[in-house]
C-alpha cells in the first residue's frame, strides 16, 4: 500500500495487486520445445503416483538417468543443443567445434604418429632408434606450433563474433577437441573440412 499527499493535503492510498498475474500472449515462445504427447503421459503418470517404497524411487530414478543419458547420447551424434551436456552448450562452444572441425590439426594424427615411432623405437638398430627419438621431437613442435596457431586464431575469431558473450574456457575446449581424431569428436562434427563456421 502506497500513499501520496494530493494537492489539498488529503492522503490517498493506492493499492498494488500483485496476486493476479497478467496473461501470457498466446503468440509469445515458451522458451521450450513441446514435448511429445507420449512423454508428457509418461511424465504425468510417473507424477501422479508417488513410489510405495526406497526400492522402487531408486528404480524410478535409475530409469530418469537412463532416459536423459540415452537423450544425451543421441544428442551428441546428432548435435541437438537441447540435450548436450553443459560443457558443450551454447553458440560460443559451437562455434568453437566448427571452428576446429573445419581445419586440419597435427594434433589429431598423434595417436597414429606415436604407434608408428613406438614400433621403430622397438627396432634393435641404433639408428632406427634415433630416428624414433628425432620424430617423437619433431611431432610434439609442430603440435605446440599449430596449437598456439589455433588459439591465437580462435581468440580472434570469437572475439569478433562473440563480443559481450563469456569466451571463458573455449580456447582449452578448441584445443582438447584437436587432440581427438575427427571421427571420434563428441558432439560429432558438423561442418566439412575446409567450410568456414
Amino acid at each position: 500500500m502506497f500513499r501520496s499527499r494530493s494537492k489539498d493535503g488529503q492522503a490517498s492510498t493506492t493499492q498494488v495487486d500483485d496476486a493476479e498475474p497478467q496473461p501470457r500472449d498466446p503468440q509469445a515462445p515458451k522458451g521450450r520445445p513441446t514435448p511429445k504427447r507420449s512423454e508428457a503421459q509418461n511424465q504425468r503418470r510417473s507424477l501422479a503416483k508417488a513410489p510405495a517404497s526406497r526400492r522402487d524411487a531408486a528404480k524410478r530414478t535409475r530409469e530418469a538417468r537412463r532416459t536423459a543419458m540415452a537423450r544425451q547420447r543421441e544428442a551428441l551424434a546428432s548435435g541437438d543443443e537441447r540435450y548436450l551436456p553443459a560443457r558443450d552448450k551454447g553458440p560460443v562452444r559451437r562455434f568453437t567445434r566448427d571452428f576446429v572441425d573445419a581445419k586440419w590439426s597435427v594434433a589429431e594424427f598423434f595417436l597414429p604418429i606415436a604407434v608408428v615411432i613406438l614400433a621403430l623405437s622397438l627396432v634393435p638398430s641404433l639408428q632406427v632408434k634415433n630416428i624414433s627419438l628425432l620424430l617423437w621431437l619433431g611431432v610434439i613442435v609442430m603440435i605446440v606450433l599449430d596449437s598456439i596457431s589455433t588459439s591465437v586464431r580462435l581468440k580472434k575469431a570469437l572475439r569478433e563474433r562473440f563480443p559481450d558473450e563469456s569466451r571463458k574456457g573455449a580456447v582449452a575446449y578448441a584445443l582438447m577437441r584437436t587432440l581427438q581424431m575427427r571421427r571420434m569428436r563428441l558432439p560429432k562434427p558438423q561442418v566439412a573440412r575446409g567450410e568456414l563456421p
